[in-house]
């Protein structure tokens, strides 16, 4: 995975370099292991981006300063 952004008020993560198969699989990891609900997003045929949404953006940044308090 290479990088991300901020998308409207939501998160791109780049993953234009995985396979449509492991991206799926990644989302469904978002979802089922922190309950983060998110969208596959083709930006190119065979390029495929995951956009995490509005709603689970507060989520996200939780278990980014969680994760982040370890270091």
């Amino acid at each position: 995975m290479g990088d991300g952004s901020q998308r409207d008020t939501g998160l791109m993560l780049c993953t234009d370099s995985v396979t449509i198969q492991d991206t799926v699989r990644l989302i469904n990891v978002l979802k089922i292991r922190y309950d983060l609900n998110s969208t596959l997003r083709i930006k190119n045929p065979g390029q495929y981006r995951i956009y995490i949404r509005q709603e689970s953006m507060h989520k996200l940044v939780s278990i980014v300063n969680a994760t982040h308090s370890y270091v």
